[in-house]
Formats: C-alpha cells, structure tokens, sequence
C-alpha cells in the first residue's frame, strides 16, 4: 500500500494521542486545498495506544489527500459544513470528511477535517457517527473564529480530537450491547424493591422517557450503577443502546456528549463533577440518577434545552472571538457570560411531573414470574403502546394544524382524546414523539424560549 504513496511533506506536523485501551480510530487529519499544489495535509493526529491496524503517516497523508479531491469547485453557503463518508474498500479504511472554508494565510481556502477508521470498524462507527460528527461541527465553528483572526487552527481543534478518540475507545470496551439481558437488569428481581426502593424505580424510568431516553447514572458501585443502566436501555432501541455505555470499575470515563445512557463513577470523596458545556451541548434534555442517595432530577424540556443550549454556543463563539492572543483560548471549563446572557448552573430540576403509564407499567410487570420470557414480551407491548401513542399524537396535532399551516391551539383537546391527561404521560408521549419528529416541543408550546414555570403554568390551566 505504501509504495502507491507519494512522499510525505516534511510541513506535516504529528500529534501523538494518549488513549487508554484499543482504539479503533486510526488517524484524524486537517487539510486545506492549494492553488498550486492541490490538497495538503497540514496536521495529522494519531492514537498512541493499541490499534487494529498500522498506518504510515504517507499512506495517511494520501487518504487525508483524497478527501479534497474534487472539492476545488465547491460552492456552499458561508458557514456551511459538509459531511462526506468514503468507504475506501481497496485500501480497506472508512472516512469521515467535515468540508468547510476558512481563511489561511489571508487567502479563502477549501479545509478539511477527517477521521480514518478501519473498514472492519464500519458496524460499530456507524451508531456513533451523529456524535461525532455534531462535536467535530462545534470545534470547527471555533477553528473559523481563530482562523478568521489569524492564529493556528490546531491548538482549537486537539481540543476535541483527543476527546474523541477517548470516546471511541471506551465505547469500544464498555458499550452497551444491542440486545439486553433483562435478567442483568431490576425488572428480573423477585419483588419490586429487592434492588431498588419501588419509588426510585418509578421515578428514574418516567423521567428517562420524559428526556428522550437520555440519563447519567453516578454511583459509588461499578455493578449496582450498570445494573441501572442496562434497566433504562431495555427502553431504548437497538441502535440507541449501541450509543451508551456501561461505567469501568476501575475508575470513572469522563462524561461525553451525545450518549444516550452513561454509568458513571463517583471518586474517592463520594462526588462526581459533571461539566456545564458538555451536559449542555446533548442534543437532548438528560436526567441524572444517583444510585447512592436515590435521587432523580432532570433537566427542562426539550424547547427549552435547545433554547439555552443555542445561546450559549453563541456566547462561547462570541468569547472566542473577542480573545486577543492566540494563547488566550478558554479553558473547557470557563462558562462565557455577557451583558445579555447569564446561563443558570443548576440546570437540573426534581422531576415534578407524575404519570400513570410507567407506574402502571411497573405494578403489572413484578406480577408476572420472574426468570421466563414473560417479562420481557410485556415489556415490548409497553414500549409498542408509547410508540403508537406518540405516532397517534403526532397524527392529531397534524390534522389539528393542517400538516403545520396554523399553530395548535388544542392541547386539552388532545390530553383528554388521547387519555394524557397526567402531565408525565403528555412529556413521555412528547419526548418519543420528538425524536420522531424534531421541533415538536417548540411548535406545540408556540415559543422555544418558554421556561419550565411557564410551560406548567399554560399545562396546568387546561
């Protein structure tokens, strides 16, 4: 393979990531296209760890090379990152090329930001692929900024390779199989509470569903805080399950963006700290369950999540921007604030909102005998019931609005046609809808700025 490769380019610059475990990212590249020389690679990024296979910095290079070609005539909107995927079966590697435009040198130039997997690693990448691809966006609306102002768009973007790569790796190792177990979860206990108290049970499904699936789970035990884990993915699909991740014994993985469930360590001092930007930047509401203490909080609506999270990307790219040196880029755990935002830290609420179906759910499942397929078969009818309902829901509100053509305006209709009378059962049949259909929240509650007060407010007068 390497003799087909032209030399490297001794300007090609060599970041050697320490990554605990086998990593299945071979290499991340950034190139830019050349007027006279075409595309050149300026930096590469390597995993220092094991690998499943070897890749010579030329024969990067060349893949890295082949992601531009093509791209000379590229015609986007300003500001526009495109997605590119190559299944390079002769060279038996995956790309995954994020095409944008930045200013080097004073010149407007095509870039490209890319990640080289092996072809065998296709399966397992291609589950994660929205997780990276919507980190790698972000960074590369920084890399922008710090181009546009003349400093090196590398140090901007090691910020989020490195983390990547990490990902890759723990997910690798500890993520969540396609098919659970029931009987490594709590609904094969004999009785309800023989693991946990009946009320935390209740609490921890209803709100997991009522933030679309998404939920961190901290505890001091590595078994009891996986065991509630793989109970909250039974309510996942198998794809979902493949993006979240059981917690390593040993010591805690850092909490990552974009998983769906994720078990997480506490250290020594019964504490773990989980960092604003990133609980932030899920593309959904998350609930937090401390295995512990037996608490359950959540984090607002999904309307209002987007809402937040948008205007603290804009503070950040707006910090960024007004930096005066090079040197000068805040540290991850900095939040920006200005004279027109001030983000609220506490960002998790009690979960206020009861509901009938999960607790139902629950009554009827600890009936039926353990150990046998009987659990897991109701289990399914539940999961097809949400499923129908939340299709049901979507179908009203498009008759109601005629298909989005006036706002909606029939929510007590729609609660009492449709038996979602109990608020937690109107925000579980929302939230699955949502993922079926993006923006439901904010089109139903008209505004996406509304606060959680005011959402139960406009609930509660129906």
């Amino acid at each position: 393979m390497s003799s087909g490769c032209p030399p490297q380019s001794p300007a090609v610059a060599k970041t050697e990531v320490a990554v605990e475990g086998e990593c299945p990212l071979l290499a991340a590249t950034f190139a830019y296209w050349d007027n006279i020389l075409g595309p050149r690679v300026r930096h590469i990024w390597a995993p220092r760890g094991e690998q499943l296979m070897h890749l010579s910095d030329g024969e990067v290079t060349f893949l890295a090379n082949h992601t531009l070609n093509g791209e000379i005539l590229r015609s986007a909107e300003s500001g526009a990152v495109d997605v590119k995927f190559f299944v390079l079966a002769e060279k038996g590697v995956i790309i995954v090329s994020l095409i944008f435009d930045g200013e080097l040198k004073g010149d407007k130039n095509t870039c490209a930001l890319s990640i080289i997997l092996p072809q065998t690693e296709l399966a397992f990448y291609l589950p994660l692929h929205a997780v990276c691809v919507e980190r790698l966006k972000h960074v590369i609306r920084k890399g922008r900024i710090w181009m546009q102002k003349g400093y090196n768009i590398i140090s901007v973007l090691s910020l989020e390779i490195a983390p990547i790569m990490e990902l890759l790796a723990s997910m690798k190792s500890h993520s969540v199989p396609e098919d659970v177990d029931i009987r490594d979860t709590v609904l094969n206990d004999d009785d309800i509470g023989d693991s946990c108290h009946e009320g935390f049970l209740h609490k921890a499904i209803s709100s997991h569903l009522q933030t679309c699936g998404c939920s961190i789970v901290v505890g001091s035990n590595p078994e009891k805080v996986n065991k509630i884990v793989r109970t909250l993915c039974l309510f996942l699909t198998p794809a979902e399950r493949k993006c979240s991740r059981l917690c390593r014994a040993s010591s805690s993985f850092k909490y990552d963006t974009g998983l769906f469930v994720q078990g997480l360590l506490k250290d020594s001092t019964g504490s773990f700290v989980l960092p604003f930007r990133q609980v932030l930047y899920s593309p959904y509401p998350t609930t937090h369950i401390d295995v512990d203490i037996n608490t359950v909080k959540q984090m607002p609506p999904c309307h209002e999540h987007t809402y937040n999270q948008r205007r603290y990307m804009r503070s950040e790219l707006s910090t960024l921007w007004k930096t005066d040196s090079e040197e000068d880029i805040p540290p991850e755990t900095v939040i920006p604030t200005d004279e027109t935002f001030t983000p609220d830290l506490n960002i998790f609420q009690d979960v206020l909102h009861t509901d009938t179906l999960v607790r139902s759910f629950i009554d009827e499942v600890f009936l039926l005998r353990p150990g046998l397929s009987l659990r897991s078969t109701y289990l399914a009818q539940f999961l097809l019931l949400l499923h129908r309902k939340a299709l049901a829901l979507l179908k009203y509100i498009e008759d109601e609005t005629q298909k989005g053509k006036k706002p909606f305006r029939s929510l007590r209709n729609l609660k009492t046609d449709l038996d979602l009378k109990a608020e937690g059962d109107l925000n579980i049949i929302m939230a699955l809808a949502e993922k079926l259909r993006a923006g439901l929240h904010s089109f139903v509650f008209g505004k996406p700025f509304y606060t959680s007060v005011q959402e139960r407010d406009a609930l509660m007068s129906f």
